[in-house]
């Protein structure tokens, strides 16, 4: 496995560049949970199996002040997703140790870890409820079945499908496909089990045809359990003619004995309401709710529920950040939660009765507040490293390490430096960005400049360390990197976000460029001449956009991007988000999908372009980077295709990230390195 070789070469050798290999090499923290004492943590901690082509996921313990670590579980199967037992004397957690998910328990004190549920289904997430008795189990069945015989008779409708000698598929309505995966009929049910296994799991959904909290958000984040046991809140998406277009995700609540059919608790919503959790005293549920139907990317407030008449209000109205998680204080009085916040993920306390808002930890990637006794667990990762656990006090004082897995590969490392900037971009709004130097870094050299541009539209490249858009990656092949967050980038006020609806080749190109031209004029050793644009997502659509606006570049890489955004709304499965990013379908608004549109622009290009797609992206279709590839060629450009059949959106595999990479480094070094001359 990379995690024994690669870091015994690294310690045995001097200091070298960072690479790709370095960052597989790393320890990937997540998901922690604090113990009932507060006195421990426990988190997942996925390592790389080169040999196998996957990541292996094992679940670590370790103390809160940082004086002990140690591994739990070591199997070649998946062992995820730990939670405490309420006395604290075991860990529960998901494993594929059976050939199935399925809920595990690991007793504290060393002894062997014991299958608990033998469902015939898999088992997606799990909750422990307060009395350590039950647990809520989410599992995918078809809605038709009868609720009491659902598992075992969606078990045997597999079964039955997988025998057929046809894999053609039928569909009569949207979604037909998400993401990278085709639509089967099931829906991911919440299920209230006793651990004694002497009754079968309780369907809290009989025949709603609708996911919670599998899809489509993807964890038992959208699960809430009352302090008593008695009630519990999900998340439920819907399965109506229009959900490919709308984004109505609501709560429901329901009896943990199942006796009474769930109910809409945020019906008055038609925008996302997400993130359950009740206080401590069981007398408020908070939750993260946005306001606009139909636009994925808008502010997430704290709204509190009274639980005793269901009466609303917004906590965090008046403040302009995107809350991301609500964690209680264990005195009800107030929530933790983390934002994105200038280039930085920053942790905010939020007092529940003033609504004022105080920042705890600002700079880095912060996340994930866990509360353990008169501290703060909490996951932080940044430029120059990959998430370990920290603490600090309630505060925000006394930062101290829980966790230092990293430490060693991270010192067997050269990595650049990097330093934030801002300057006036479009419409005379402050723009920010950074800089990140090579990590053999000479004062009076100049470096080839890997200009960096993030997707989303609304998201962020900022001090994070990235497992697929890694800067440190370019700095240890010798280039600088610039990214610059544009308008419609997160963390800058919601206005700023809201920016770039309708305006996709405006505003952010007018900030990349002014960005680019800012950092030249600032940092002498980026080398004007040799600069080379990559972007993803958006970013791929952002690439294909400055093909057809400038030269100036010596290369673009284009990643997964839209040619052409009118043909691309036909092709992407959730209409609602061209639908809201263009001003209403092509039909209706064609203006709205010619005003940017890459194509119409191809007579303009020159630069010599890597194109890279995933077969099963079903967001971007890889079609759309087959036309670029067919336009480029046609135009005569020098340019190259890589394309994975095995990979979504992303690139997850970890040959093919080291392949892409290769491909990508390759692709930089012959426009942009010492032998290289100007394309254009």
């Amino acid at each position: 496995m990379i995690t024994a070789l690669a870091l015994a070469l690294a310690l045995a050798a001097d200091p070298h560049s960072f690479s790709i290999h370095d960052m597989l090499a790393m320890d990937r923290i997540s998901d922690h949970q604090v113990s009932p004492d507060g006195k421990w943590v426990a988190y997942n901690v996925r390592t790389t199996d080169l040999d196998a082509n996957r990541g292996r996921t094992d679940i670590w313990i370790s103390a809160v002040d940082g004086s002990s670590a140690r591994r739990m579980t070591m199997h070649e199967a998946s062992d995820t997703g730990a939670r405490w037992t309420p006395d604290g004397r075991a860990l529960l957690f998901l494993s594929t140790r059976s050939g199935s998910s399925q809920v595990w328990r690991l007793p504290i004190d060393g002894g062997e870890a014991l299958q608990i549920s033998r469902f015939p289904l898999d088992v997606d997430n799990f909750v422990v409820f307060p009395d350590g008795e039950r647990v809520i189990v989410t599992m995918e069945v078809y809605p038709d079945l009868d609720p009491k015989t659902a598992l075992d008779e969606t078990k045997k409708r597999d079964e039955e499908r997988a025998k057929s000698k046809t894999e053609a598929r039928i569909y009569e309505s949207l979604l037909f496909r998400h993401w990278d995966t085709w639509e089967d009929g099931k829906r991911s049910h919440v299920f209230v089990w006793k651990l004694d296994g002497r009754a079968a799991p309780v369907d809290l959904m009989p025949n709603m045809d609708g996911d919670s909290p599998t899809k489509p958000f993807g964890g038992a984040e959208e699960i809430a359990i009352s302090p008593d046991g008695r009630e519990v809140v999900f998340a439920v998406g819907m399965m109506l003619p229009d959900s490919a277009w709308t984004t109505g995700i609501d709560l429901y609540g329901a009896p943990a004995a199942g006796n009474v059919p769930p109910k809409n608790l945020t019906m008055e919503n038609k925008a996302y309401d997400t993130q359950p959790v009740f206080s401590p005293d069981g007398r408020t549920l908070a939750y993260l709710a946005m306001q606009h139907a139909g636009y994925e990317a808008d502010r997430q407030r704290i709204v509190l529920m009274d639980r005793s008449g269901d009466a609303k209000r917004s906590l965090t109205e008046a403040w302009d950040r995107s809350a991301a998680e609500i964690v209680w204080s264990a005195d009800s009085r107030t929530i933790y939660t983390s934002a994105a916040n200038v280039g930085n993920q920053s942790i905010f306390a939020v007092d529940v009765a003033s609504k004022t808002v105080t920042p705890l930890v600002e700079k880095g990637t912060n996340q994930s507040p866990r509360i353990a006794g008169d501290r703060i667990v909490f996951a932080r990762d940044t430029l120059l490293s990959p998430v370990e656990l920290q603490s600090v006090k309630r505060d925000g004082s006394d930062m101290r390490a829980v966790t230092k897995l990293n430490a060693e590969k991270i010192a067997a490392t050269r990595m650049g430096t990097y330093e934030q900037f801002s300057f006036p971009g479009a419409k005379n709004d402050t723009v920010h960005g950074f800089v990140l130097k090579p990590a053999d870094f000479t004062a009076g050299k100049k470096y080839p400049v890997a200009f960096l541009i993030h997707g989303g539209p609304q998201g962020s490249f900022g001090d994070h360390f990235h497992y697929r858009w890694n800067p440190q990656a370019y700095a240890g092949a010798g280039y600088a990197a610039v990214f610059i967050d544009f308008h419609g980038s997160t963390g800058y006020g919601q206005a700023f976000t809201d920016a770039i609806r309708g305006d996709w080749g405006g505003a952010p190109y007018e900030d990349l460029m002014k960005g680019l031209d800012f950092a030249l004029s600032k940092y002498d050793f980026l080398d004007g001449a040799k600069v080379a644009a990559l972007g993803a997502s958006y970013g791929g659509y952002m690439i294909n956009w400055i093909a057809g606006q400038t030269d100036r570049f010596r290369c673009l890489v284009n990643h997964d991007g839209n040619l052409d955004e009118r043909m691309a709304y036909f092709d992407t499965e959730e209409l609602w988000f061209p639908e809201w990013e263009h001003g209403g379908t092509p039909w209706e608004n064609p203006a709205g999908y010619a005003k940017h549109n890459p194509v119409d622009h191809v007579k303009n290009w020159k630069t010599p372009m890597l194109v890279i797609h995933g077969a099963l992206d079903y967001r971007v279709v890889d079609t759309q980077g087959m036309a670029t590839f067919t336009a480029l060629q046609r135009r005569g450009i020098p340019s190259k295709f890589l394309h994975f059949p095995d990979e979504n959106h992303w690139v997850l595999k970890p040959k093919n990230s080291i392949l892409w990479h290769e491909t990508v480094l390759g692709w930089l070094d012959r426009w942009t390195g010492d032998q290289a001359t100007s394309p254009n």
